[in-house]
């Protein structure tokens, strides 16, 4: 395993570093904002199977 200078390695993490496309504000919050809404729907959808499933099986075990 070659042994790298930790001058070096530091000299390629920042040249790395420097090469990522950072995103902006705008797209930072636009996509946290989608982030939210995607959970809630996604919650929403989940809580409402799960009535409908709970509902069936209450229905099944009184016997209507």
């Amino acid at each position: 395993m070659a042994t790298i200078n930790p001058v070096q390695f530091m000299q390629q993490v920042r040249a790395e570093v420097a090469k990522v496309a950072w995103p902006s504000r705008r797209e930072v919050v636009l996509t946290t904002v989608m982030v939210f809404i995607m959970a809630a729907l996604t919650a929403t959808f989940f809580s409402l199977v799960d009535y409908v499933i709970r509902l069936g099986l209450t229905m099944i075990v009184t016997g209507f």
